[in-house]
């Protein structure tokens, strides 16, 4: 059975960080930031890659090749795979450039109308696509539909969304959390945040704009947020972004791993991973 614990605290005593520095655009970039209408798409994606041939690939004009951000792509990846489930999922949309959504949004207004745009259709410059970091699955029958392609609860689909967060994503956008996305529900649209964001934002039932407000009352200098599982303590705390470029605390004690996301508005969320032998802390 997977231990799962959360606690609240400031660090322990002597615990000691370093600055690291950042340049104001990074504030837009990483696996945490927030995309909607309040919140567009401020940076051009990095290290966009193209689908393996080992991956299952929906053909659609609107994108003949599907490419993701690395990361993101490597976890789908072996999450498919612990789906058992390579010929059953493809993916139907991933990394699409501010034109290509500019065109989905106006194709979808001509063909579909106003209502249901709005419902499906992000924005051109507030969708998650463009940071390539959102991927839209369906279960393959020879053909997808590429706005709403079919993912029930069942079968492959349901395997996939149970081991989702566990490999570091969210089902994005649900029916009781419209209200704060903007968007209808897609059981479709799956958003790569990474580990333990996912399995945290699942557990607590947060989309990302609630989460992205969650993180802030962990800030530096305060209490700090632990999860700690079988295999890992990670360590979980806001730095405030102040200035053109600015100074990020991260721990700088041997042993541990860190890693930066900015929020896309306000800030920093560093995210350590400790080794479980030694002090509580790392």
């Amino acid at each position: 059975m997977t231990q799962w614990s959360i606690r609240e605290e400031a660090p322990p005593a002597g615990k000691d960080y370093v600055s690291v520095s950042l340049e104001k655009d990074q504030l837009y970039d990483g696996p945490l930031v927030l995309v909607n209408r309040d919140h567009p798409v401020r940076t051009l994606a990095r290290n966009i890659v193209a689908l393996p041939s080992g991956i299952l690939q929906a053909s659609n004009q609107e994108e003949p090749i599907i490419s993701l951000e690395a990361t993101c792509l490597a976890q789908l990846s072996s999450l498919i795979r612990a789906c058992r489930a390579s010929t059953k999922i493809a993916v139907v949309s991933g990394y699409r450039s501010l034109a290509s959504q500019k065109r989905l949004y106006e194709n979808s207004l001509r063909d579909n109308g106003e209502a249901f745009t709005e419902s499906y259709v992000a924005l051109p410059g507030a969708s998650e696509h463009q940071t390539g970091l959102a991927v839209d699955v369906g279960i393959y029958d020879g053909e997808l539909d590429y706005i709403r392609p079919s993912f029930p609860d069942q079968g492959a689909a349901a395997i996939f969304k149970r081991l989702a967060a566990k490999f570091g994503f969210i089902q994005r956008y649900s029916d009781n959390k419209t209200h704060l996305t903007g968007i209808a529900a897609e059981l479709w649209h799956f958003r790569y945040v990474g580990s333990p964001h996912a399995e945290l934002m699942e557990r607590e039932g947060l989309c990302l704009e609630e989460y992205t407000d969650f993180v802030r009352q962990y800030a530096y200098g305060g209490k700090h947020l632990y999860i700690e599982t079988n295999e890992t303590l990670s360590e979980i705390y806001f730095a405030e972004a102040s200035a053109p470029s600015v100074y990020v605390p991260v721990p700088s004690a041997r042993g541990e791993s860190w890693q930066l996301s900015g929020n896309n508005g306000d800030g920093y969320v560093v995210t350590a991973a400790y080794p479980k032998a030694g002090s509580r802390h790392g």
